[in-house]
């Protein structure tokens, strides 16, 4: 690279559970520079949850966490052209990248689903990953599958 790495912007954490991940989580969920509408879904929806899980002895926020934890892959497969040849070559993820897709691809599989509001969808998306299922466990399952699978090639990596 011919210029130095950009240096990292410090969050701020969020005005309800002074947390700087869930801070994270909304500046993916939100749209267009709109983040107080962020806010307000991804409150709503840990509202939802809070509401849905009321037998569990977990706070929502925790709910979340886990959530989060069980979609949060750590291979991936990267293509590398070698001799003529592509090969899908699994690497390790770094753990700043490891969450960033792990909230990408909750949020992205929330939007898919079907529901009313978007905080409704994504309350849903929360308690099936919470539970090990929904779109985005399926997405790391998929992912650690391609990685298991071209095993042969992590020689490869780079």
């Amino acid at each position: 690279m011919r210029k130095a790495k950009p240096k990292k912007r410090i969050l701020l954490p969020d005005p309800k559970f002074h947390d700087t991940q869930v801070t994270r989580f909304v500046n993916n969920l939100m749209l267009q520079g709109k983040k107080s509408i962020a806010y307000s879904i991804f409150y709503d929806a840990i509202d939802m949850v809070g509401e849905k899980m009321k037998d569990s002895d977990k706070a929502p926020l925790d709910i979340w966490r886990k959530a989060l934890e069980n979609v949060t892959p750590q291979i991936e497969v990267k293509s590398r052209r070698i001799g003529g040849a592509n090969f899908q070559v699994p690497t390790e993820l770094r753990p700043e990248r490891k969450v960033s897709l792990s909230m990408k691809n909750m949020i992205s599989f929330a939007r898919k689903r079907s529901g009313h509001s978007m905080a409704e969808k994504l309350c849903a998306e929360i308690l099936a990953a919470y539970n090990n299922e929904g779109g985005a466990f399926k997405r790391k399952e998929d992912m650690h599958r391609m990685a298991e699978a071209n095993k042969a090639f992590a020689h490869f990596r780079f």
